[in-house]
């Protein structure tokens, strides 16, 4: 017995604990971390079951029953992360605005099984999914986390919440005689008491976050891009019960009050932030709050407002004037030291292109390294779940892309990502 334990121990001495068992090796060219803004060099990452266990400097011998996995002319990265998406859609002009009227719940859950599909194919294996038609991205998260469909880690917000006539509410530009008498359950508020049953009601459909459109929008029927939309105490009453159920709380918001309003209360992240100025960003700073910017949106939608007939006549104007900002105020925020984690708000631009969005925020004055931890321990720290995702370190999960070329000279590479692993799974190569 002795002897047996003497050669059990030696074997260990001998041999690293990645050989005790069968794993996959990486041998990659070179690596970002995301721990720091400089790349690693030749590494070897040590993969078992859904598991980083360990990183090695150079390409290590590969064990007889091991599986190689050559990147050696690639460099490797955490997997990409993107905080604002819209999986059940695709922004189409004016052809979107009559889909609400056309299609089935059973449409918008097979049309974000295929976004979600192209989303990891481009990189992006974490996704926040803000805004809903059905609750549809819960019951899509569900079937990818068992297995059932192929897309990336999904935390949703399941059904936006709105006030009435506000950017989120379904019933906006139907007649009367056909509008629905919306409320909480379809994610419409108004007042205190209304506001807590909505996130209740998004805590027992399932949700993981919380989503308010806290000002005016874009893309809704309705009049104004950037008025505030929820008073006071209805924001404190959706983040005092959204953190009662342990949930984080997302906001849409274009305009400085609503903004500033939002922050106040509590919030963890505000989307797009258009009118942004120096007192928000003092704000954000000194609340934690984290920023959002979904740049490739705002370029979508200016680019959209030039051709007749795209849009419907009380978009196209909203369009035309806030789409163009939204860079500029991502320029100013960095410079500012606010918190920022990746956003493209994919589905008003095309799912798939999400990577393009990380050129705009090079362009607008992050570093590439900068642009790069945005989308991955910045957007884990965000969701809580640095612990387990974010990085490429030993205990985290082995979600790992890899590109051609070296983004932090070109940023673009990121555009074209050639392999795919998600949990130690593969799914492009």
């Amino acid at each position: 017995m002795k002897s047996t334990i003497k050669s059990i121990l030696l074997a260990a001495a001998l041999f690293p604990v990645s050989y005790l068992q069968a794993a996959t090796v990486i041998h990659a060219g070179n690596a970002f971390t995301g721990t720091d803004d400089k790349l690693t060099g030749p590494v070897s990452l040590i993969i078992e079951n859904d598991t980083i266990r360990e990183i090695r400097k150079g390409h290590i011998k590969v064990a007889k029953d091991d599986t190689l996995i050559d990147l050696s002319d690639s460099v490797v990265l955490p997997g990409l992360m993107d905080m604002h998406v819209h999986l059940s859609s695709q922004q189409s002009g004016t052809s979107s605005y009559l889909k609400r009227f056309t299609l089935n719940e059973a449409d918008y859950a097979l049309a974000a099984a295929h976004y979600a599909n192209k989303t990891l194919m481009a990189g992006f294996t974490t996704v926040r999914n803000l805004g809903d038609s059905y609750n549809e991205t819960v019951s899509l998260r569900n079937a990818i986390n068992q297995g059932m469909a192929t897309g990336p880690r999904i935390y949703t917000a399941a059904k936006s919440l709105a006030t009435t006539g506000g950017h989120a509410d379904p019933s906006n530009g139907m007649a009367k005689r056909i509008r629905p008498d919306t409320g909480p359950a379809a994610g419409v508020i108004n007042g205190v008491a209304e506001a807590r049953q909505a996130v209740r009601q998004r805590y027992q459909d399932g949700a993981d976050a919380i989503k308010i459109t806290a000002t005016g929008g874009v893309l809704s029927v309705a009049k104004s891009g950037q008025n505030p939309q929820f008073m006071n105490d209805e924001l404190d009453a959706v983040v005092a019960t959204a953190k009662d159920y342990g949930m984080t709380v997302a906001v849409h918001a274009h305009g400085k009050e609503g903004m500033i309003r939002a922050i106040k209360a509590g919030v963890t992240s505000i989307e797009h932030g258009t009118y942004m100025d120096e007192e928000v960003m003092t704000l954000m700073k000194k609340h934690d709050t984290y920023y959002v910017p979904t740049i490739l949106a705002g370029e979508f939608v200016a680019e959209k407002a030039k051709i007749d007939g795209y849009f419907p006549d009380i978009v196209r104007p909203k369009a035309a004037a806030i789409g163009p900002l939204i860079q500029a105020t991502f320029g100013k925020a960095y410079k500012n030291g606010v918190n920022i984690a990746f956003g493209t708000d994919s589905g008003v631009s095309a799912h798939g292109d999400n990577g393009q969005e990380f050129g705009l925020m090079v362009e607008a004055g992050m570093p590439p390294a900068k642009a790069i931890q945005a989308a991955t321990i910045n957007a884990a720290t965000m969701l809580g779940i640095d612990d387990k995702l974010g990085t490429l370190e030993a205990g985290k999960f082995a979600d790992i892309v890899a590109v051609k070329g070296n983004p932090l000279q070109d940023i673009t590479t990121l555009e074209n990502v050639q392999f795919v692993m998600k949990g130690g799974k593969i799914y492009k190569q």
